[in-house]
């Protein structure tokens, strides 16, 4: 199948055959876990038989003659793109449906609506009121086919009643610079909402609901995806307070007057798993970080290269995680263990920053490579996206660099990579360097893909 990402400025990257693998598992891993290559891997249609095979766990099949309407809802970074391969593959069987995404696509059966991320809008705002209004309509005998993405924690936002599109998004800001996990993060999205932590399998309820998700989260829990619109929530309003309260957060006085009232009670708890609105709903995963990552590690095999996949669940601080990574890859270069070199250390996972006060621009990715680099004293490459094309707020998915990028004779001086890291400010340093990679939306969103490409060699400063 012909690659759907392009990198800008691809050849300049790739100066070199490490760099040129770097790149191309990257490439590989995010086709891999397009939604038009995943829904139909993952979903089959004979007859009028609908059959899921999820990433994990046993298949399962629907006769679509049993029911009356059928329906998609959802929303996420790759929800368009969802919603228009079923379209591709059920045709005139999808009967309406409404999906919000920054990544539109056209349609004929569908409304794919805008919204915006990482930061809810007001447009999010409006497509996320429509999804629920159609979810109310579902009856009993009716098939919603819900399609959540990474992403849709932000582009389905349905503030709590009292609580204004504002004081969510200042909310949302604080928890985002916090440095707060994604678990953390959402405990709080859940209770702000109308439609997460489950409170879009109550609104459709009594209709069948199948969710088919295309996982961002370390794990691959269906209730962190997207904040779990269908999935039962462990969380509580005395869990959000506690977010709030362990990073220091200042919430609005709306917000914080909502959660208060819930933790006395006083507010409708999100439901848990004997909640009768589950009785009729099912979650399959289609495709994770271990999508991304078995189809880069394919392309390592391909170029003779011995892969070393870490983990599809690296999560914290993004400079630490790249500590530990580079010296996995020094180990490789001068010991030839965990694995002989030339090889290309694979990972995949969401890690995080915790912003300073004055900080600049930059993202997850970019902080994990200018650490790197900062770090690495072997040959080797190091690159790292997040797999839906935007790091951050920026225009960069992420940035690929080697031993050399960072140096005294190198295109980024040590002193000044260094005192860019401390003010979050890695955007404009690796720009400098001609070491940013672009290649806008990509349609997709499984979260970081991370490549350590090592060559035989030893310490050289």
């Amino acid at each position: 199948m012909t690659s759907r990402v392009s990198i800008e400025d691809y050849d300049a990257l790739a100066s070199s055959e490490p760099r040129t693998v770097a790149l191309d598992c990257l490439i590989a891993g995010i086709d891999a876990a397009h939604p038009r290559r995943v829904v139909f891997d993952a979903l089959t249609l004979e007859g009028e038989h609908l059959t899921v095979t999820p990433v994990a766990g046993p298949s399962r099949t629907y006769d679509l003659e049993t029911y009356g309407d059928v329906v998609v809802l959802g929303g996420g970074n790759a929800a368009g793109h969802v919603a228009a391969a079923l379209e591709a593959l059920l045709g005139d069987r999808i009967d309406d449906g409404v999906v919000v995404t920054d990544d539109p696509v056209e349609t004929d059966r569908i409304d794919v609506m805008p919204g915006d991320h990482p930061v809810p809008s007001e447009r999010g705002v409006e497509g996320t009121n429509a999804v629920l209004e159609r979810a109310a309509d579902a009856g009993p005998d009716d098939l919603v086919l819900g399609c959540l993405t990474g992403g849709g924690s932000a582009l389905l936002p349905a503030p709590a009643e009292n609580i204004s599109l504002e004081a969510l998004r200042k909310t949302t800001e604080a928890l985002l610079a916090s440095g707060a996990s994604i678990d953390e993060f959402n405990a709080v999205r859940k209770h702000l909402s109308r439609l997460k932590g489950g409170n879009l399998a109550r609104v459709a309820d009594p209709a069948t609901v199948v969710g088919l998700l295309v996982s961002d989260v370390a794990g691959d829990d269906p209730s962190v995806i997207a904040s779990g619109p269908l999935s039962p929530d462990e969380t509580t309003f005395a869990d959000a307070l506690d977010v709030l309260e362990r990073y220091g957060i200042t919430a609005p006085e709306p917000v914080l007057e909502h959660l208060r009232r819930g933790a006395d009670g006083n507010e409708r708890e999100t439901p848990v798993d004997d909640d009768p609105a589950f009785d009729d709903v099912d979650c399959h995963v289609v495709a994770s970080a271990t999508t991304a990552l078995e189809a880069a590690r394919e392309v390592a095999v391909d170029r003779g290269y011995a892969p070393l996949v870490l983990s599809s669940s690296v999560r914290g601080e993004a400079r630490e995680a790249a500590k530990t990574q580079v010296a996995i890859a020094e180990e490789i270069a001068r010991t030839g263990t965990p694995a002989e070199p030339p090889a290309v250390v694979l990972s995949g996972g969401e890690t995080t920053v915790t912003l300073a006060e004055d900080h600049g621009r930059g993202g997850p990715n970019q902080e994990f490579v200018l650490g790197g680099a900062l770090e690495l004293e072997v040959p080797a490459v190091v690159a790292s996206v997040d797999t839906d094309g935007i790091d951050g707020t920026t225009d960069a998915a992420g940035a690929i660099v080697d031993q050399g990028t960072v140096s005294l004779d190198g295109p980024l001086d040590p002193l000044k990579a260094r005192r860019a890291l401390e003010r979050n400010d890695a955007y404009p340093a690796l720009e400098a360097a001609n070491a940013l990679v672009r290649m806008g939306a990509t349609g997709t969103n499984v979260n970081d893909l991370r490549a350590l490409v090592v060559e035989r060699g030893i310490a050289n400063r």
